[in-house]
């Protein structure tokens, strides 16, 4: 079983955040935005700092008056539509990966610009990244596994939760092993 989450629940998310640091709300505060006449993304941040306000909130902010860059507001399905454009070959392969993911647990995918995030209800356990025109990287985070046969350092990927990774070429190379390896990842992040 898997859920795809868009930018729509993190908008959710970071507004009920907001709401929940600061007692007050994207409306209310996208009012007091406006009243202080600041014209300038980093003042803005210098601002909302001042007031308590950091991290998402302080994004979300930030694009509601300076605006939502496009991929922030694309679908799921437009996202991995990019991440795969130009590098088609390799769409069979993520295909493939969230089908054996999904069989493993309760899995959510979180889809960013360049890659897709798969969370357990706990937190995140593997990253699926079209790397390369020719390789899709299979990110895992499994504490105490060093790099061996097909587990390869996950440094490459740049995301700091993988501590392996498994390189793939072909929809063929998503075998029982990294199906046992997939679910490995999820029971050490459950």
């Amino acid at each position: 079983m898997s859920q795809t989450k868009d930018w729509r629940e993190r908008w959710q998310q970071s507004a009920e955040l907001l709401e929940r640091k600061t007692g007050a709300g994207v409306k209310e505060w996208n009012r007091r935005v406006v009243d202080t006449g600041i014209g300038t993304e980093s003042e803005l941040k210098k601002w909302l700092k001042e007031q308590g306000v950091t991290g998402f909130a302080q994004t979300l902010l930030v694009r509601e008056r300076f605006g939502y860059p496009e991929y922030t507001t694309a679908s799921a399905d437009e996202l991995v539509e990019g991440q795969y454009a130009g590098k088609e070959s390799l769409r069979p392969i993520y295909d493939r990966l969230i089908a054996v993911a999904a069989d493993v647990g309760e899995v959510t995918l979180q889809v960013r610009k360049s890659y897709v995030s798969l969370m357990t209800p706990k937190r995140k356990f593997a990253v699926v990244k079209a790397s390369t025109k020719t390789r899709v990287d299979l990110g895992m985070r499994i504490e105490d596994v060093e790099p061996h046969g097909r587990l390869e350092s996950a440094q490459v990927m740049r995301d700091e939760s993988s501590t392996v990774r498994i390189p793939l070429t072909s929809e063929s190379d998503v075998d029982d092993e990294v199906a046992d390896w997939l679910a490995k990842a999820y029971q050490a992040n459950s």
